[in-house]
């Protein structure tokens, strides 16, 4: 599983002209799932994301935690996240999961989200959306489950 996390004032999503997500203060998700994922993944990633200490404290140091701040997740599906540029001109996307499976898993890491006591918004799965934000900072990190857990 793999996210590109941004600290955000604010992000939104749109489909069809319709605001489907939308949150202030807090992190925008975006979240790619592969073939050999599992709920291990969702777990580590939900428990990862929710803590990150990314946000400042009093003196200005990344020190708190998502829910530290009482900040919310926008969490949008992105199976490019598994695009494989290294050959050629267009993008594999062999790795990514299949999209049942993918939304499973979404689903589930959203659920562990909020089980962490983090409010959630949403993309919607497999719908082309456009998404805005203002990145604080900017702060964008790349969290990868399989780095860690070594699957």
């Amino acid at each position: 599983m793999r996210a590109v996390v941004q600290r955000v004032d604010w992000a939104r999503v749109v489909v069809e002209n319709d605001t489907v997500g939308a949150i202030d203060k807090g992190l925008l998700v975006l979240l790619g799932v592969t073939g050999d994922d599992s709920d291990r993944d969702v777990s580590w990633m939900a428990e990862k994301i929710v803590n990150l200490r990314i946000f400042e404290d009093e003196n200005g140091k990344m020190n708190l935690s998502l829910r530290d701040v009482g900040g919310k997740a926008l969490v949008v599906s992105q199976f490019t996240l598994y695009g494989d540029c290294r050959k050629g001109r267009r993008p594999s996307f062999v790795k990514a999961a299949e999209p049942a499976m993918a939304e499973r898993l979404y689903e589930s890491f959203m659920d562990a989200v909020k089980d962490l006591g983090v409010a959630v918004e949403r993309g919607k799965f497999g719908a082309h959306m456009k998404v805005g934000l203002c990145n604080d900072g900017p702060v964008t990190l790349i969290v990868d489950s399989k780095e860690v857990l070594g699957q």
